[in-house]
């Protein structure tokens, strides 16, 4: 694949009357699309991570809702409310952390809600057009976020990130790896430092993929190297995305994206999180309240068919870690960025239309 294919790679698309999302389980080994026409193939998706990142997630599951009710067009109406309603709560527990979700199907639901007086038909052609409205914004929202991160990035700046912020965690672009192409867009000599993200080696497969595409210079290191980087200067600052954020401003974000916070801090290197506004969730007061998704301990004892660890051996495997708000130089957003988050910064920025 040639740098200008990768730009134009969907990760999720409409085909057909279903939905094709990349499966992201086998990058970069194989590039490949799976096809889904169901809430309930969508909602096995999200949950077996053929799609992840908090964007990528609530644009697939407004499609999810979309191919339930076109699944659904030729119901009575006496029951389409309820065998929707049962589609809305499978994509609903699909994962729990990534507030985008929750985001997309608020949105969805309310679009329903609206029409619910009018014919199924009516009301399945309209959730179609709403979701694919809102893959489009996402993209907007990541342009314009792309270009106010640009500016905080010096020619020349070598950013490390954690787990994959990119196009395939959103619907094209991105948010962390998003400020990055703009940047190098903006004619700025940026080079990338993934970190590894273990145990589902997001950064290895995935970051490392979109910018190998796009020839921009990206070295790997293993998550237990950034300390030793940032102690030898070189990393100039560090760029992440995130699932969640809390009213007071904490973040979360894949597991050891408290760690490089922590690091960055001791080494004065400023750590940028990139986010759409419907990634705040207001409604909580701070992150101890983030919900944090524990998964299979078959994801720490190996990858695919190799083993590493001892039989028997006790696994923690919790999938996101929260980072204090105190620890965040600034959150990037569509609207502008926010320099040290704290509540009332965060509401001010939310009220905003």
């Amino acid at each position: 694949m040639t740098s200008s294919q990768a730009t134009q790679v969907q990760t999720l698309r409409w085909c057909g009357g279903q939905l094709e999302m990349i499966d992201q389980r086998v990058l970069p080994a194989e590039f490949k699309y799976l096809r889904y026409d169901s809430a309930e193939a969508v909602a096995r998706g999200i949950r077996d991570m053929v799609v992840r990142g908090a964007p990528a997630i609530g644009c697939a599951a407004a499609y999810g809702v979309a191919l339930e009710a076109l699944r659904l067009r030729d119901a009575p109406a006496s029951q389409f409310a309820g065998l929707m309603e049962r589609a809305f709560e499978v994509l609903a527990a699909s994962r729990p952390t990534a507030v985008n979700l929750f985001w997309a199907l608020q949105r969805m639901r309310a679009r329903r809600d609206a029409l619910a007086a009018r014919p199924v038909a009516a009301q399945a052609d309209a959730l179609l057009a709403e979701a694919h409205e809102i893959l489009a914004e996402d993209i907007r929202v990541n342009r314009a976020m792309g270009e106010h991160g640009a500016a905080l990035l010096a020619d020349g700046a070598r950013v490390l990130t954690h787990c994959n912020a990119g196009a395939l965690a959103t619907a094209g672009h991105g948010t962390a790896l998003g400020v990055i192409r703009s940047a190098v867009e903006a004619g700025k000599r940026i080079s990338v430092i993934a970190d590894e993200t273990r145990p589902f080696l997001q950064g290895a497969r995935l970051t490392a993929w979109e910018m190998v595409q796009e020839r921009i210079p990206v070295t790997l290191i293993t998550d237990n190297m950034a300390g030793f980087l940032m102690s030898r200067g070189e990393i100039d600052a560090v760029v992440v995305g995130t699932d969640r954020v809390a009213a007071n401003g904490d973040v979360a974000n894949k597991i050891g994206t408290y760690m490089v916070a922590v690091l960055a801090q001791r080494h004065r290197i400023p750590f940028y999180v990139a986010c759409p506004i419907s990634t705040i969730d207001m409604s909580i007061a701070d992150g101890a309240a983030i919900p944090i998704e524990e998964r299979a301990p078959e994801e720490v004892t190996g990858f695919r068919d190799c083993r590493w660890a001892a039989d028997g051996v006790s696994v923690r495997n919790p999938a996101f870690d929260v980072t204090p708000a105190e620890l965040v130089t600034a959150l990037i957003t569509e609207r502008g960025v926010v320099r040290q988050p704290n509540r009332e910064r965060l509401a001010a920025l939310t009220a905003r239309r």
